[in-house]
């Protein structure tokens, strides 16, 4: 149980509180900056275990269950910063104007963007940090070797081919080839290859194959199945100076978006399954096994994962950082704020897609550990 307990939990909790407290203190810092006054600043749900009051009267606490945390505005009803009416009618004009439903629309929509744009920017600095530590490992898109039977050996690849882009995308290192292929099982991709100094395009499809990382995790991805080596890819570290170690952390966070929307689109057209999504087991289990190849890991999975959750809170959902924006689009396009019942109905609504998106992501989570 100890062994579990260091070896998954707290790796867990640690980086799971890293973020969260990086994405409320966003919402925290442009609410205070826009004058809105804030009643509570929570790591975690449920009952307070510790905490103090600052001498603005906010109450700074952790909390139970740390799956998340949240900064109560004054004027909310709850951590979702749905509007108590009843308290809000009870105020005076100055009053209300310090409250986040009494605050103008720009400081509104401000606040609540600070939240996802400070987990964009944590994940930016801790990869721009990496890179500008250890560097990069970096290969030439050249291939060494053609796997019989797959989808290159099919297309006419051959050992030696340089390759240039794919479907139109220039392609620089082997690694830009993966991370391409990887999202597009069963799609058709065209290949743009040197060989001997001629270019010539190849048309192939990607084949979905399942792979096992070192620690047993299985992912099903699109290979093409051609592999460099030394000789051929002449591997070797890309050093950056901080600033360019800035631009690739930006390019990195960058790539994990895009694939993020690839595997979005590639879920409801059917080419990949549901079962690959996973929840806060998962995220421990992650967390445990990043722990034992050192701190650069973790942090890099920290980093992953910050974006991850600054995409998931845009999303257009009632009760998440996305929602809330779509209310005040609609509130600018209107020129008055959605009605307390639609946003009632929406709220309710926008619950319950929530937890059900994180019903099945913990079935899947304990669907793979049983599987």
């Amino acid at each position: 149980m100890l062994s579990l307990i260091l070896g998954y939990i707290v790796p867990f909790i640690l980086v799971l509180s890293l973020l969260v407290f990086v994405h409320e203190m966003g919402h925290y810092l442009v609410g205070r900056w826009s004058g809105i006054g804030i009643v509570a600043f929570s790591i975690g749900f449920g009952p307070e275990l510790a905490g103090f009051t600052d001498k603005r009267g906010t109450r700074w606490k952790l909390s139970a269950i740390p799956l998340g945390g949240y900064v109560k505005f004054l004027g909310d009803e709850d951590a979702s910063s749905k509007p108590d009416l009843a308290r809000l009618a009870t105020l005076s004009p100055t009053e209300r104007e310090r409250t986040f439903a009494g605050a103008k629309l720009w400081k509104r929509a401000l606040t609540v963007a600070a939240g996802p744009v400070a987990n964009f920017l944590l994940a930016i600095a801790i990869f721009a940090v990496l890179f500008g530590i250890y560097g990069k490992q970096v290969a030439d898109p050249v291939v060494a070797e053609v796997k019989p039977e797959s989808a290159a050996a099919e297309a006419g690849i051959q050992p030696g081919d340089l390759l240039l882009a794919i479907d139109g995308t220039r392609v620089v290192t082997f690694d830009d080839v993966r991370r391409y292929v990887s999202v597009r099982p069963d799609m058709p991709i065209v290949v743009t290859v040197e060989r001997a100094g001629v270019k010539q395009d190849l048309k192939m499809t990607p084949k979905r194959e399942t792979i096992e990382d070192q620690f047993g995790n299985k992912v099903e991805l699109g290979l093409i199945g051609i592999v460099t080596n030394q000789e051929s890819g002449n591997f070797r570290t890309q050093t950056f100076t901080p600033l360019q170690a800035v631009g690739e952390g930006v390019v990195q966070s960058w790539h994990i978006v895009t694939g993020t929307f690839d595997y979005i689109g590639n879920l409801f057209a059917g080419r990949m399954k549901a079962d690959q999504l996973g929840g806060p087991i998962r995220v421990a289990q992650a967390s445990g096994q990043m722990a034992t190849l050192g701190v650069a890991a973790v942090l890099q999975l920290a980093a992953m994962l910050s974006v991850s959750i600054g995409l998931l809170n845009l999303m257009p959902v009632p009760v998440l950082d996305g929602g809330h924006l779509v209310f005040y689009a609609v509130e600018a396009i209107r020129g008055k704020p959605v009605g307390a019942a639609a946003q009632e109905i929406a709220f309710r609504i926008g619950l319950a897609m929530v937890l059900t998106l994180m019903v099945f992501a913990t079935w899947n989570d304990i669907s793979s550990l049983i599987g």
